[in-house]
């Protein structure tokens, strides 16, 4: 795996775990009962972002080390995933 390969995987990971996380234990504005004009009943009271994406960005990373070493380790592959077998067979490597 690259190293380009590696942020996007950790970016992708961490950005699905923001959107799984941001929703918990949200109070919202009409919950509190303290609407603030122009703003929708459902707005979030206090947000509390900081700490959502600390929570996230400690998720993330050990999904990412999970998932990195899936990958880099072989254990799982593309052509576990090729139930059809559209890939035909894997090349001949030396030294294996």
């Amino acid at each position: 795996m690259s190293v380009a390969s590696a942020i996007v995987l950790f970016a992708v990971i961490w950005f699905m775990v923001f959107l799984v996380v941001l929703p918990i234990r949200l109070k919202t504005q009409a919950d509190v009962g303290e609407i603030t004009r122009g703003t929708p009943p459902g707005a979030p009271h206090d947000a509390q972002i900081g700490r959502r994406i600390r929570i996230t960005t400690v998720i993330t990373m050990a999904l990412w080390a999970v998932i990195a070493g899936i990958i880099v380790s072989g254990a799982i592959s593309v052509r576990d995933f090729d139930w059809r077998g559209i890939m035909g067979a894997a090349p001949e490597t030396f030294g294996e």
